[in-house]
């Protein structure tokens, strides 16, 4: 239930003073774009900036006891009494999900919406990677440590809220201008995402062992059992972060190393992938050591994002520490980092379907210990099965393109001869159960890469891609 509404202004002022809020009320643009979730506890001026922006003036707040506003010092405020809140009679009506268009049209809206305020962020932190680059080259390793670390946090808190919007954002599967900026970008967005799916899929699993275990044991000279509440949390928000930075961070030493070998277009030869090999383990330390900077965190993702994840894996450096010593986080760097370079087009190589990407990676570390199967599944829920812009058949024999990988919701871009359409298709929510069988999903016929069916995506599938990569 809503009781109270409170200025957007006020709240910004609170937070801004080192106050914090949590809605209880999911927050909605006036189109049904989720803004804020109501289970976040917004304690970032940065979240209710985005809220204002969408031209939202007051914000719900429940009367659940999970609810509330709190000041610097973790007291309660009353939005009333304290002369911040709107009673309801005179407060305007709340921005609630309306269906005024249909379920699907909305959902392409709200990833329209998304991409915008996600490409301005991208593009903010593509411009802060090169920053960082080109500052190394010009001063042999220097770098504004401080202002890196401000813009990812922007862009972290942002993914946090929005829940990986980066994965609307077409990759720019037909062009590798820009690489190693791409790259640095995507890997923190996806790693990102990644890292608190685990966060919190296995900090519950861990504290429901710890609950089954309580019961078991329980003392019986107790009056009243005590409350549960989840005691453990594998990874703190101020760590988070600084994962986060070490994922944007983790290739700052291939700026050492020559582009002829980074943009070699054939198989390298030994002494060229020794090379490459020491962006981690050599340059990319010396980059953090001449900066001063001691985070250990920054330190194992840029040294050992290359190691092994199980025992025997090839080709993985450098080998002075086995699988079971490397941290969980620098893990999930490399799901990321193989994950992007293999979806991303190269001067020497074409770009792989997402699909058969994380196919491939689920097949090859699937089995090999407890924590990779965490590791992995919440690598594919973040992904998805079927990631966005990702090319598959349907059993109508239609070619269709992923515009979003819940459902999937795709929209189909041949006949069943393949043959292009002639008018723009509605798009279709695979999951939807009115759909016939012909609809679905053919997973007897392989996926075809991006580069084999570009000539066949019509003008309306290209300009999604042309202005994600712009």
């Amino acid at each position: 239930m809503v009781n109270n509404r409170m200025s957007i202004d006020d709240l910004i002022e609170i937070v801004t003073e080192g106050g914090k809020v949590k809605t209880g009320v999911d927050v909605f643009n006036s189109h049904g774009v989720l803004l804020l979730d109501k289970g976040v506890v917004v304690d970032r001026v940065k979240t209710l900036q985005i809220i204002k922006d969408n031209g939202i003036q007051t914000v719900p707040l429940s009367s659940s006891k999970d609810s509330g506003v709190w000041d610097k010092s973790g007291n309660p405020l009353n939005p009333v009494s304290d002369g911040f809140g709107e009673t309801e009679e005179t407060a305007e009506e709340p921005h609630l999900k309306t269906p005024s268009a249909g379920e699907i049209e909305k959902k392409l809206y709200e990833i329209e919406e998304l991409k915008k305020i996600a490409k301005v962020k991208y593009d903010e932190a593509k411009t802060s990677i090169r920053k960082v680059l080109g500052d190394i080259r010009k001063t042999g390793g220097e770098f504004d440590y401080d202002e890196v670390s401000r813009n990812v946090g922007d862009m972290v808190e942002f993914l946090t809220v929005n829940e990986n919007p980066f994965s609307y954002l077409t990759k720019e599967i037909f062009t590798y201008d820009d690489y190693l900026y791409n790259h640095s970008v995507n890997v923190c967005t996806i790693g990102t995402a990644i890292l608190h799916r685990f966060n919190a899929h296995f900090s519950k699993a861990f504290n429901d062992f710890l609950d089954s275990g309580s019961r078991a044991a329980k003392n019986p000279y107790e009056e009243e059992p005590e409350e549960n509440e989840d005691s453990f949390v594998f990874f703190q928000k101020e760590e988070m972060r600084d994962i986060s930075l070490g994922f944007f961070l983790h290739d700052v030493g291939k700026v050492m190393v020559s582009e002829d070998i980074l943009n070699k277009n054939g198989a390298l030869t030994t002494a060229e992938f020794d090379e490459v090999k020491k962006h981690a383990f050599e340059h990319g330390i010396r980059v953090l050591e001449k900066n001063r900077i001691k985070n250990n965190v920054l330190y194992n993702i840029v040294k050992y994002h290359h190691a092994p994840l199980f025992k025997g894996e090839d080709r993985c450096y450098p080998g002075e520490k086995n699988a079971g010593e490397i941290p969980v986080y620098v893990k999930i760097c490399k799901l990321a980092d193989m994950y992007d370079a293999m979806t991303s087009k190269r001067c020497y190589k074409e770009a792989f379907n997402p699909i058969n990407v994380v196919t491939e990676l689920f097949r090859k570390y699937a089995r090999k210990n407890r924590i990779m199967q965490f590791l992995l599944h919440s690598f594919v829920k973040s992904i998805g099965i079927y990631p966005p812009g990702s090319i598959v058949f349907m059993r109508n024999g239609q070619m269709a393109y992923i515009l979003e990988s819940t459902g999937p919701l795709v929209l189909p871009f041949t006949d069943g001869d393949q043959a292009p359409l002639s008018a723009k298709p509605d798009p279709l929510d695979i999951s939807d159960s009115g759909n016939r069988e012909q609809v679905q999903i053919d997973h007897r016929r392989s996926v075809q890469t991006p580069a084999e069916v570009y000539d066949m995506l019509p003008s309306y599938i290209k300009d999604v891609v042309s202005r994600s990569a712009d």
